[in-house]
């Protein structure tokens, strides 16, 4: 099922088009506020967001550029009742993939998504996200809030294996085994010590990775 994050204040208008996609194979979370939506995009990322321009704590427009500074691919579409040319050339101008003024046609709506699907993908595939850090694995980038974060292979690999495994404690034996023997890289345990304080300095001592103590570590979204 695709997942959409709908990100809408007015929940008449929200449950009306979160009802009607459910029934063409979309699954639709909606946030009625831009903070509630970074936190969740943070956490997970959807394969496509539709989003309103007027929000009660910020708007749209620049809400768009904060996405699109984090996951270049991800489609973005505006649903919104601003339907100036002005405003629509701006929605273009910040990012978005495609552009809809209400009150719009839930069947136009969908065909709209189709075709932006059609190009991109699901495209949130390529990112692996935790704690206000993200993998573009389609470009090896790392990047903690908007900034790129330059990794050695060691470090990107050893990230990426947390991330594949988020929510689970992996054990020290298991890392060194798929970040390094795997790739015949035999090297001792210490490697990985020195290679995970190198990791963590540079993604600024991040919440969301723990050590488990006699264990190994883990990465977990945060509050």
């Amino acid at each position: 099922m695709t997942d959409l994050l709908y990100i809408e204040d007015d929940l008449s208008i929200a449950l009306a088009v979160r009802d009607y996609l459910k029934t063409k194979g979309f699954a639709v979370t909606i946030c009625t506020t831009h903070a509630e939506a970074r936190q969740r995009m943070l956490r997970r990322v959807p394969t496509c967001v539709l989003l309103d321009w007027n929000m009660p704590d910020g708007r749209g427009d620049l809400l768009c550029q904060w996405i699109r500074s984090r996951w270049m691919d991800l489609p973005v579409l505006f649903l919104t009742v601003r339907s100036d040319s002005a405003d629509i050339v701006t929605g273009f101008r910040c990012g978005a993939d495609d552009y809809l003024s209400k009150p719009f046609s839930l069947e136009v709506l969908y065909a709209r998504l189709q075709a932006v699907l059609r190009r991109t993908g699901n495209v949130a595939e390529q990112y692996l996200s935790c704690g206000g850090i993200t993998i573009d694995q389609n470009r090896h980038a790392v990047f903690y809030q908007a900034e790129e974060i330059p990794l050695s292979a060691a470090e990107y690999q050893l990230l990426r294996y947390l991330m594949q495994n988020k929510g689970r404690t992996v054990t020290r034996d298991k890392i060194l085994t798929q970040v390094w023997d795997l790739n015949g890289k035999f090297v001792n345990d210490n490697t990985l010590t020195v290679t995970m304080k190198r990791l963590r300095d540079k993604l600024h001592q991040p919440a969301c990775l723990k050590t488990v103590r006699s264990a190994g570590y883990r990465l977990e979204d945060t509050p």
